[in-house]
């Protein structure tokens, strides 16, 4: 473990997401004791310590209280894509981040980018994923799925002879800019680290690691909080907490210049890191419903300046081909772009302003009311088209890998 530790102090001096791991699985402690043929040896008992964490009192944020009860809970993730546990060294070919406990089983929730290289269809799963507890065990973590679209992965480890803490979920679709958060997590491979903040914007919207097909686009995570929490490099996949020591997001990613925190950084919803978690853990891979448009929010003063039939709503752009709006009948319209305030618009397509009789809006956009639903379920949209207002049933498809 010193060995592993001074490699990773090594690493984060270079600024990069880079990690060593290693050792032999002999000193985990795992199985029974062994002894010469004929000896006369006590089996061993393999065994699982999980401690139940306890709500705490609300009312106040104590960051204390908050690290003493969820750190134990908080893991350093290091993957290996090249070689093996024997002959790994920091060739840049490894990567660090981290985690958190979410069950008894010894799941594991982390980023995907923590567990792969590279985005779309050039992703590859490291070779060899280790883990690293607060009490400075680590031990070797499958891979169990990774969702590409909301960069989120789910590992096991055997719990056997480990103390584990799940950390526990909350919710994240009534959070508040200002509330205060912590994030605890490995940044520069510094493991256990604390940082507080508040909330600093909500529905934020940032990358996925799905480039998508030709003509498909790429697909962005929704409903991403932005925090003013520091969050580096090896903080990626670690718990953004409330005050109540609940899991509203994993942290994900940082908005910078210069390569390090710079007060904004973003986190995957806990909502989406749930959905995620349920089907990687049922079946390893994570479907996501597909409409094939992309669209611009309408407001206002583009509603009064091009004449649309709704001051909210979602405006289509394009139209995949063949994608399950092209087969409903919806049009980005055949007219040319019109230039608006610093940008540019095709205003004659389609206005959706409703999605099964609940309005578009800037906080629940069509994105977001897609990513609720799933591949084959059928949605009715409340369509304008030439000032006169429709009903379209869509079949929603798969999106694209």
């Amino acid at each position: 473990m010193r060995r592993c530790a001074a490699v990773l102090a090594a690493l984060a001096l270079a600024g990069g997401l880079t990690a060593c791991g290693g050792g032999d699985d002999g000193d985990r402690g795992l199985g029974s004791a062994g002894g010469d043929a004929g000896d006369s040896v006590p089996t061993r008992v393999a065994t699982t310590r999980v401690e139940v964490l306890r709500q705490l009192s609300g009312g106040r944020f104590d960051p204390s209280a908050i690290y003493a009860r969820e750190a134990p809970g908080v893991v350093t993730v290091i993957s290996l894509f090249e070689g093996d546990r024997e002959d790994a060294t920091p060739t840049g070919a490894e990567g660090l981040g981290s985690g958190f406990v979410i069950d008894a089983a010894g799941r594991i929730a982390t980023n995907a980018h923590v567990v792969t290289n590279g985005t779309g269809g050039s992703v590859r799963a490291a070779k060899t994923v280790y883990v690293q507890f607060a009490d400075g065990n680590q031990v070797p973590a499958e891979i169990v799925g990774t969702d590409l679209n909301s960069d989120v992965a789910l590992i096991q480890v055997d719990p056997r002879d480990l103390t584990l803490r799940p950390l526990p979920l909350g919710s994240s679709r009534a959070l508040t800019v200002g509330a205060p958060v912590a994030a605890i997590g490995s940044p520069f491979g510094e493991p256990q680290s604390l940082s507080v903040g508040v909330i600093s914007g909500t529905n934020r919207t940032i990358d996925s690691l799905n480039s998508g097909e030709t003509g498909a686009g790429r697909f962005a995570i929704g409903g991403a909080i932005q925090t003013d929490a520091a969050i580096n490099h090896g903080n990626s996949g670690g718990p953004l907490v409330d005050a109540d020591g609940r899991v509203i997001g994993i942290n994900a990613q940082i908005q910078t210049t210069g390569g390090g925190g710079e007060g904004v950084g973003f986190a995957i919803p806990v909502d989406t890191v749930r959905r995620s978690l349920e089907q990687l853990r049922a079946k390893g891979s994570v479907d996501y419903a597909w409409i094939g448009v992309s669209t611009v929010p309408v407001f206002p003063q583009l509603a009064r300046r091009f004449e649309l039939p709704s001051e909210q709503g979602a405006l289509v752009q394009s139209v995949t081909e063949d994608g399950p709006a092209a087969d409903a009948g919806l049009t980005a319209g055949d007219g040319g772009d019109e230039a608006f305030q610093a940008s540019r618009f095709r205003v004659d397509g389609d206005v959706i302003t409703r999605l099964d009789g609940r309005a578009i809006t800037q906080h629940y956009d069509l994105a977001t009311a897609i990513a609720d639903r799933a591949p084959g379920e059928v949605v009715s949209l409340e369509v304008w088209r030439d000032g006169e207002r429709r009903t379209v049933q869509v079949t929603l498809g798969t999106r694209p890998g």
